[in-house]
């Protein structure tokens, strides 16, 4: 098995496209800590190698902009983007860019609000005069589709709100409630799900007041001008995952699922449309 490399990177640092190398450069955006990331992903990257026959390199960026930035001029063949972030890739690659494959959650995706059990927040009108917290502003989760549900309900969070605050991932707003440095944050219900497993006691400080509405979100988005038969060793080793296989059950555990299916661009025109409509998107 091909040696799997981990780092953090400057896009200046990138190497070649793909066509003229045999290694496979793949990234995600920093939506949780870059320790959580690299424990979600090398198994994955490990597994990718066995399938596809390259060197795989995962990168890990430590803001959205630069995973976009990198996957649209082709210095990342693969990114695992939120829904927000590859309709931006799409628009700054100048369309060179495809979602292939996602969770099936990604295609039934919410977002939650929380807040400390010792404030008096039940209801998102409660939310008046009070600070607030998205993740970053990047995030489909954490602040595009969670600012689009609020604004459906005429709450604009810049007027309504005494003080608005970026924490820069989900992990990282559920902590900024938890220490009462904002009265209420919104993020990623799966990275929700993960906390209350995993902190049961700290997660009965807090309380899930407003679940939005389900919506398309992350994917894994390749470059269109990748070869074919890379294309199709990628896509095919994700639909090959097997939760009854047990190596196969501890990679699809990390990612939050139990299979990944296809997706395409057609599933995120309603991101698109979120995005156009709360400026976040021009």
């Amino acid at each position: 098995m091909f040696k799997v490399i981990f780092t953090i990177f400057l896009i200046s640092s990138f190497i070649t496209p793909i066509q003229s190398r045999d290694k496979l450069i793949i990234s995600s955006i920093p939506d949780e800590s870059i320790t959580e990331l690299h424990k979600k992903f090398l198994p994955l990257t490990e597994y990718l190698e066995t399938k596809t026959k390259l060197k795989v390199k995962f990168f890990s960026v430590t803001n959205y902009s630069s995973v976009v930035e990198a996957l649209s001029q082709g210095k990342v063949d693969m990114a695992w983007l939120g829904g927000l972030t590859y309709v931006q890739a799409k628009i700054r690659s100048n369309g060179n860019v495809e979602p292939v494959i996602q969770r099936v959650k990604d295609s039934l995706f919410t977002s939650v609000f929380i807040t400390h059990v010792d404030n008096e927040i039940k209801i998102l009108e409660d939310l008046k005069n009070k600070s607030f917290s998205f993740g970053s502003p990047s995030s489909t989760s954490g602040h595009l589709m969670p600012r689009f549900f609020l604004e459906k309900q005429n709450i604009n969070p810049e007027e309504y709100f005494s003080e608005i605050g970026y924490s820069g991932a989900h992990d990282a707003t559920i902590f900024s409630v938890l220490g009462k440095k904002v009265s209420a944050g919104a993020l990623n219900s799966l990275v929700w799900e993960k906390f209350v497993r995993e902190n049961p006691k700290k997660a009965k400080k807090l309380s899930v007041f407003f679940t939005t509405p389900e919506y398309y979100d992350y994917n894994w988005t390749l470059r269109k001008d990748l070869k074919d038969e890379i294309k199709k060793s990628l896509v095919n080793a994700f639909l090959t995952l097997d939760y009854n296989n047990l190596d196969h059950k501890k990679i699809l555990d990390l990612q939050r699922t139990k299979k990944y299916i296809k997706t395409n661009e057609s599933n995120y025109l309603n991101i698109y449309k979120a995005g156009r409509k709360t400026g976040l998107i021009k």
